[in-house]
């Protein structure tokens, strides 16, 4: 029921009120952020998994590489300096044997087998000419059974000693490679970094990194790190979003059509197993006709790197259902999931259908 004015008149209790007008004002405001909270529910939400991660070489043979010393000994000189470019092939470092006269023994040894060798060679030519001899004897009835099985016996112990004395040639030799193996080469061409500076003059073993080559013309690629609950979702071919480290940008995970200052690539496989954390590694290449990613001189390997795998739109009041319930991506969707990145693809096909 409205009342009058002249209704009004017997209530100047109610005449008397007359609320600020800031009290309306906020009023108007309350009422207008519930309206725009119930409506924001149903804004589109562009779903994505987050992971930090780095950049790395698509090829593997472009990763940094360790320059391990082949054999045990001192090391002696390092032919290089870090930040020096060095071609495969080239010296890095000399590793000499602790005893100086190893290698003159070693020599000598080998000498002394190969003498033994030959005369075992000679005493079985001789051998096999007394069994032949014997057994033409014992056929013709001039000589016993038991002299023809002697001459067979020492044709037999000849070759066991020349056999036994061919396998300590052979290890002879291989340890005469290994020392002789003393420069140790680049293993490809790169920049010269981490160099052990510490092993110089020191006693080492085989296999201790003297140091590490990085090569600079390489493919690069992006390694992202992604929740198990989230990797479900990420598949080859996904869109990716990328932050990298010193350039600014402007993100917002749902909404990517906003984002300032955020390159582009795409998945191009998931590791089926997690590291030890229990996060999963995804590898990212660019993005074909995208704008390029940023001069190898800003973003080198191992540059920080955060990234956006892309899923499925939905609405922002299924993302906070989904958020809250520690769902994964998309759960309970019964459509296939379809990349972002094919949306556009899949329009144009349309309209030229039409």
């Amino acid at each position: 029921m409205t009342l009058d004015k002249a209704q009004i008149a017997h209530f100047p209790s109610l005449t008397s009120l007359k609320p600020p007008r800031v009290v309306k004002v906020v009023a108007w405001l309350i009422a207008m952020g519930l309206v725009l909270s119930v409506a924001i529910l149903f804004v589109p939400w562009q779903q994505t998994a987050q992971g930090p991660g780095q950049v790395t070489a698509l090829d593997p043979d472009d990763r940094p590489r360790q320059v391990s010393s082949l054999v045990s000994g001192r090391v002696d000189t390092f032919f290089v300096h870090d930040g020096d470019y060095v071609e495969a092939g080239d010296p890095v470092v000399r590793v000499v044997d602790v005893d100086p006269e190893y290698l003159t023994r070693l020599s000598a040894e080998k000498a002394q087998v190969e003498a033994q060798i030959q005369a075992i060679e000679q005493s079985r030519a001789v051998a096999s000419i007394d069994v032949r001899r014997t057994r033409q004897l014992y056929d013709e009835g001039l000589a016993a059974r038991r002299d023809f099985e002697q001459t067979q016996i020492k044709v037999a112990d000849a070759e066991a000693k020349l056999a036994e004395a061919r396998a300590k040639l052979k290890q002879i030799e291989v340890q005469l490679n290994r020392q002789s193996a003393q420069v140790v080469p680049a293993p490809r061409s790169g920049r010269i970094q981490q160099l052990n500076g510490q092993a110089l003059g020191a006693l080492i073993s085989s296999g201790t990194t003297l140091a590490s080559i990085a090569p600079e013309q390489i493919e690069r690629a992006v390694e992202l790190y992604v929740d198990g609950r989230d990797i479900p979702m990420v598949e080859p071919g996904r869109r990716v979003r990328l932050e990298f480290e010193g350039f600014p940008v402007i993100q917002f995970s749902g909404w990517p059509w906003f984002a300032l200052g955020i390159y582009d690539g795409q998945v191009r496989s998931v590791d089926p197993t997690p590291r030890g954390d229990g996060l999963f590694r995804v590898l990212v290449e660019p993005l074909p006709d995208a704008p390029a990613w940023p001069d190898r001189r800003f973003v080198r390997q191992g540059s920080k790197v955060l990234g956006w795998v892309q899923g499925d739109r939905v609405t922002v009041g299924y993302e906070l259902w989904r958020q809250v319930n520690d769902f994964p991506l998309n759960f309970g969707q019964e459509k296939e999931a379809v990349p972002y990145a094919a949306a556009p693809k899949a329009s144009a096909e349309s309209s030229d259908k039409k």
